[in-house]
């Protein structure tokens, strides 16, 4: 809007500007300029949606770099369309071997994702590799300054709407701990758990996800399901509408069968941003109750259409969804949205 505006902070609020609109930006420090860019604002009402999922991705590799600049390329070609990918959504473990200094998130966030982030936001859940459940104390501050959340506030769990019609739950499913806490925030009793028994109490909008690190439903090959730790949740979901949840910590692709075992939601595991596993879990999918299975590196292009959502894996190589039989799936992957 051709105006300059000050702060001594990490992060400035602006207000007023127009719907839906497309603004050029410059940063400065200390008079240079540092970054460049255009942002497009959200709509106060829509129908439509397109956003990306990530996750397990923060190790600096060539192979993240690969997948994220795949990703931008998808986010440029879709910014000319009247559904522009609007954020980024990561299933956790954001960064791995350290992470309480800002200089080790050069190379594994802000250089891979640089051109992403001039445009659009990363919104962003703990995973075990962001805190003390696998590495130190210490990275959990850096995460929650790194990731500042849309509520405008440092937390680890919190709740975000688009456009009057989807609205994401963002949950912490990890044993991450300040030093003052005694148990996981994800306990049934815990304020976590209380907080989103209210939040899913409210008028739902159209669309309901949520977002977690530890997969309800998983073949591995690494890792059970959450479903002991988490069945509270589950329950929640199910009663209350959700349709779709995203995961991560499986560095792979998963998507779950949608029936009366996953209460006719769709999971989802998107865990192979930048770190794979590559170990075969057909064996197991029957029994875990997972459709189809690829073991690639990848992102996930998610475009909602009014009662419609389709999810679009994508790989800088070929990617192909296998049933527990080794047979393509067909994709996208079509889920239908969930009345309360």
């Amino acid at each position: 809007n051709g105006q300059s505006y000050t702060t001594r902070q990490s992060w400035y609020q602006l207000t007023g500007l127009r719907q839906d609109t497309n603004y050029k930006y410059v940063l400065k420090l200390k008079g240079q300029s540092i970054a460049s860019g255009t942002v497009r604002t959200w709509p106060k009402k829509s129908k439509s949606l397109a956003f990306f999922v990530i996750g397990d991705w923060g190790n600096g590799s060539r192979t993240q770099f690969a997948i994220a600049s795949r990703m931008e390329q998808e986010r440029q070609k879709l910014a000319k369309t009247d559904s522009p990918v609007r954020f980024v959504i990561s299933t956790g473990d954001n960064i791995y071997k350290g992470g309480s200094r800002d200089k080790d998130w050069e190379q594994k966030f802000f250089a891979p994702y640089q051109a992403t982030l001039q445009s659009i936001p990363f919104y962003a859940v703990l995973g075990n590799h962001d805190g003390n459940e696998s590495e130190a104390s210490a990275d959990l501050p850096a995460y929650l300054d790194n990731f500042f959340s849309p509520t405008g506030a440092m937390t680890r769990w919190y709740k975000f709407q688009f456009g009057g019609f989807a609205e994401f739950f963002a949950l912490d499913s990890t044993t991450n701990q300040h030093p003052a806490a005694t148990s996981p925030a994800f306990q049934e009793s815990g304020e976590q758990s209380q907080w989103l028994k209210q939040q899913l109490a409210e008028k739902p909008l159209d669309w309901r996800i949520a977002i977690m690190h530890h997969p309800i439903f998983t073949a591995g090959p690494n890792h059970p399901p959450a479903m002991p730790k988490l069945s509270h949740w589950f329950e929640s979901f199910r009663k209350d509408g959700v349709s779709a949840v995203f995961a991560g910590h499986e560095h792979n692709l998963q998507v779950s069968e949608r029936n009366s075992t996953s209460g006719d939601m769709q999971f989802v595991v998107s865990g192979a941003g930048g770190e794979l596993r590559s170990a075969s879990v057909r064996k197991k999918m029957k029994s875990r109750n997972i459709a189809g299975w690829a073991p690639q590196t990848h992102f996930l292009l998610v475009q909602i259409e009014g009662d419609s959502m389709t999810i679009l894996p994508v790989s800088d190589k070929p990617l192909i969804l296998q049933n527990p039989a080794g047979q393509a799936i067909p994709l996208p992957i079509r889920v239908p949205r969930r009345t309360h």
